[in-house]
């Protein structure tokens, strides 16, 4: 079975640096590049979890 390479936790604590920076100003490519995950991965997890993003603290 392939390993994972970001658990729930990560993924949400990402999403939220991103947030952050987007209401910085910055872009989502300047984003994307800031946390090292493609636009596709970014969009992917913030449909998955976009929810979540206030549950972990």
């Amino acid at each position: 079975m392939k390993r994972k390479r970001h658990g729930a936790e990560e993924i949400v604590r990402k999403l939220r640096d991103a947030e952050v920076a987007q209401s910085e100003g910055k872009t989502i490519t300047q984003i994307c590049k800031q946390l090292e995950i493609s636009e596709q991965t970014y969009h992917r997890w913030k449909k998955q979890y976009g929810g979540l993003l206030y549950c972990f603290s």
